[in-house]
């Protein structure tokens, strides 16, 4: 398989099932292999094990938060290349500030658009869209 048919894989932590079931369908559809954390423990591990090209991390989950599993994968050798977007209903004045210092590499605040969210991890991907 060449590098440009390759399925881009995004890990999608959030311990909402209904932001699940969105999130993952529209992704899929838009041609992504989807892996899916309900906490922040289930994200590291997925993370190590399959290494996915984009995390999109909900802040406030279970175990372990979404600002420590970012700084813990930003830490780490094996995973710190990972893009990490912020996907969170923290919307308060800075919390995106707070989002990027714990590495996080953008943020995107609940609600958002299935449309939307699918044009920041293809941009953040440098997928050509159709």
């Amino acid at each position: 398989m060449s590098a440009a048919a390759k399925t881009l894989t995004v890990l999608l932590v959030d311990d909402d099932i209904h932001n699940q079931k969105i999130f993952e369908t529209v992704l899929r559809h838009s041609g992504f292999a989807v892996r899916q954390a309900g906490n922040g423990e289930e994200a590291l591990r997925e993370a190590r094990t399959h290494h996915p090209d984009l995390i999109l991390m909900d802040l406030s989950i279970p175990v372990i938060d979404g600002w420590e599993c970012t700084r813990q994968l930003k830490a780490d050798e094996t995973t710190r290349d990972i893009i990490i977007l912020a996907l969170t209903a923290h919307a308060m004045h800075g919390d995106e500030e707070r989002a990027l210092a714990a590495g996080c590499d953008g943020y995107l605040s609940k609600p958002i658009s299935p449309r939307k969210l699918v044009e920041e991890v293809k941009t953040r991907l440098h997928v050509a869209r159709a």
